[in-house]
């Protein structure tokens, strides 16, 4: 409190009593950005504070942290989300006036809020506190839209194309499968602007879709590449045998280990390296999925889509760019900086894109790598028609689904018709997540369907609104 009376008297004595009274943004003014989707293309994080006897904004987090108000630089056509964070007790708030958008007010040191909105024109804006006085005081800041340099990089893309899902089995009998594995450590982009040292199988997070069926005598050959750093293993949950294969596999960089095993349980299973630490070892991104198709295959359906969730524990804050480093500590107090599907934060809503046609029918084979998180999976804007719980492929399925709970190291397999076009947004639906990087965009093209959903004029359903 005596910290909230310091900054107001500095303001009072800068601007007079009157500078310090409320104002409130009109409900024009905050539901004036509705041209936005839920999944910003850029973050930005600032905190209030008092800097040369100033009122200020100071970057929280990546590129611009710990400068004064830093020049915030997006592409144009971009979707921007603004955080502040109050850092003085004072009064405040953060306002683009240039795009009509104005957040609540802050009042306590600590409390937060954002802003949304999508820069539709190019040219230099100003950000800045609206209360009156705040701008005099110090508190502005540039947004700068336009044409943003992209460097070159030699960063791996590690991420796993959902739609490498393999032959389904059909109705072939019992056959002799070899798969081959080799765990390698590979530097490889996180998000943009943000990389990370993953360790992998094949290369990609997650590890290639095994696709057998029940009788299957499979032979998995693992080698750990030669410039590995740590030994690596592999364990089936889809194996009856010692350490779901764990036991046997356990291979220092430059070797090479195998097992055979029957597969005699159907259903889709997760597999992971189990060298320990084993958590740091998934966490890091080894981990894949093994489907077990039941005596004469799964039906038909026109899309098949491959997916697994992941948590990513760094040093370093979400929106920090450059390497991000592991941190022991958050992985044991299970609190990632990261959360992503398919190995990054692009994987599903940039780098890869899951497409689908008005009336087709969608399976999504859907697993946690984890190491530690249960995910609440959702698609936005669709009912799931079909759920095989707990990837149990043999029971009957559960019918008209919204969320479905998955365990770290389980499976699930949903389906659903698409009848609306439009972009669907995959979600955990612990959907603070989401602001951690989330997000996977499902496309769907096709005719309107308005018995079905129907918007009012001028809504773009594609947009993701």
């Amino acid at each position: 409190m005596k910290r909230k009376l310091i900054v107001q008297a500095l303001a009072c004595a800068m601007f007079g009593i009157a500078g310090l009274a409320p104002m409130y943004a009109s409900a024009a003014q905050t539901a004036a950005s509705s041209d936005v989707k839920p999944v910003a293309d850029v973050t930005f994080t600032l905190r209030t504070a008092i800097a040369d006897g100033k009122l200020v904004f100071i970057g929280d987090a990546g590129a611009i942290k710990g400068k004064i108000n830093p020049d915030l630089r997006v592409a144009e056509g971009a979707v921007v989300q603004l955080n502040l964070v109050n850092g003085d007790g004072a009064q405040h708030d953060i306002s683009v006036p240039e795009f009509n958008v104005t957040s609540n007010k802050l009042n306590e040191k600590g409390a937060s809020t954002a802003i949304v909105f999508r820069v539709g024109k190019s040219g230099e804006f100003n950000y800045i506190c609206s209360l009156p006085g705040h701008v005099a005081a110090g508190m502005t800041g540039k947004l700068i839209v336009g044409d943003v340099a992209k460097t070159a990089s030699n960063i791996a893309e590690i991420s796993r194309n959902p739609s490498e899902v393999g032959e389904p089995v059909g109705a072939r009998g019992p056959r002799q499968v070899t798969v081959n594995l080799e765990t390698t450590e590979v530097v490889g982009q996180l998000a943009d602007g943000t990389s990370y040292k993953y360790w992998t199988f094949n290369s990609k997070v997650p590890g290639p879709f095994i696709r057998v069926r029940v009788g299957d005598t499979v032979t998995v050959n693992m080698a750990n590449a030669k410039d590995s750093h740590m030994i690596h293993s592999v364990d089936f949950h889809a194996v009856t045998g010692p350490g779901g294969g764990a036991a046997v596999t356990q291979a220092a960089p430059g070797t090479a280990k195998s097992f055979t095993f029957k597969a005699i349980n159907p259903g889709l299973f997760v597999y992971h390296c189990a060298t320990p630490m084993v958590a740091q070892h998934i966490a890091n991104g080894m981990y894949g999925m093994i489907l077990v198709e039941p005596e004469g295959g799964l039906p038909k359906v026109d899309h098949e889509f491959y997916i697994m969730q992941g948590e990513f524990y760094t040093v370093q804050k979400h929106g920090a760019q450059g390497e991000q480093e592991f941190s022991l500590e958050k992985l044991l107090d299970e609190k990632p900086e990261h959360l992503a599907f398919n190995g990054s934060m692009n994987a599903l809503t940039k780098t890869y894109k899951m497409e689908a046609k008005v009336g087709e029918t969608v399976r999504m084979f859907f697993g946690v790598g984890g190491p530690n998180l249960t995910s609440s999976f959702h698609v936005i804007g669709e009912v799931f028609d079909r759920v095989y719980s707990q990837a149990d492929l043999t029971s009957p399925p559960l019918h008209n689904v919204q969320t479905t709970t998955v365990a770290p190291g389980g499976a699930t397999m949903v389906e659903f018709k698409v009848e609306v076009p439009g972009k669907y947004i995959l979600v955990d639906h612990a959907l603070s997540r989401l602001e951690k990087g989330l997000a996977g965009f499902l496309h769907v093209s096709g005719a309107d369907n308005p018995e079905v959903f129907h918007a009012p004029h001028g809504l773009d359903a594609n947009s993701g609104h």
